[in-house]
């Protein structure tokens, strides 16, 4: 078995798979003030509930965007597993070309999502990926990475309306009624999912225009279906799609 985590800055979402076949999924909350006892605790307790046996997992890959928690899962990994933990960008191999100006600074994240929807779909494609940050991922038709797009994120523009006005509510992100909102809690519904959803609908026709041939479109993330379900402009949900390029990912550099 392969035990895969995707860490970000908000959360921590844990695969292990059985093959090619990802047996069983966790998430847990993102905290760089917990220790890596209490993360081991949580996991192993996580583990059982799916019977699955610590020493059943022979490999651990990490794909991180918070550089502490990094190290931490890394020291988790060793205590649970006994394995140390290969983790994306430490002297490891992408598995794909990266034709960005500054290739250093791409996240680990970005590239575990390219491999992946580039094994899926082939290419070219685009990643948008729902999480603190609304990411698109750009795979060029010589399938190499072309670069990306970052916007603020759908929970975190919610969250900052909430925090700076002094009479706006905090909201459920939920699909909204109408377009044109009947009280606040609908105008805010509306401004902040199809805002978004407008967003990416213009996003993406901008990244089709420029890459000048047409492109699959693959929605990834926490959110990812919530705005998928309304609009035409995202073709496939991958909620797991990082995971499916960790394990490829693993597969590159462990032969």
């Amino acid at each position: 078995m392969l035990a895969t985590f995707d860490i970000s800055n908000t959360r921590i979402k844990a695969g292990i798979f059985d093959g090619p076949e990802l047996r069983a999924t966790f998430s847990l909350a993102a905290d760089v003030r917990r220790t890596a006892d209490e993360y081991a605790v949580l996991l192993d307790g996580l583990l059982r509930e799916e019977r699955i046996q610590r020493r059943d997992v022979h490999g651990i890959a990490i794909a991180s965007v918070v550089p502490p928690l990094t190290g931490i899962f890394e020291q988790v990994c060793g205590r649970l597993f006994r394995q140390q933990a290969l983790v994306v960008g430490h002297s490891t191999r992408a598995g794909i070309r990266i034709a960005t100006q500054q290739p250093r600074e791409l996240g680990a994240d970005r590239i575990v999502n390219a491999i992946a929807v580039q094994h899926l779909h082939g290419s070219p494609a685009i990643v948008v990926d729902f999480e603190t940050a609304t990411a698109f991922d750009v795979v060029a038709a010589d399938g190499s990475y072309a670069g990306t797009i970052i916007a603020p994120g759908l929970a975190l523009a919610a969250e900052a309306l909430f925090q700076h006005t002094s009479r706006l509510q905090r909201v459920e992100l939920v699909k909204p009624k109408n377009v044109v909102g009947r009280d606040t809690i609908g105008a805010l519904l509306s401004g902040t999912v199809f805002g978004h959803v407008a967003l990416v609908e213009g996003l993406v026709s901008r990244i089709k225009a420029e890459l000048g041939s047409p492109a699959i479109v693959v929605a990834t993330g926490e959110l990812a279906s919530l705005v998928a379900g309304e609009t035409s402009a995202i073709d496939r949900v991958e909620p797991w799609l990082a995971h499916v390029g960790l394990r490829l990912f693993y597969e590159l550099n462990r032969g």
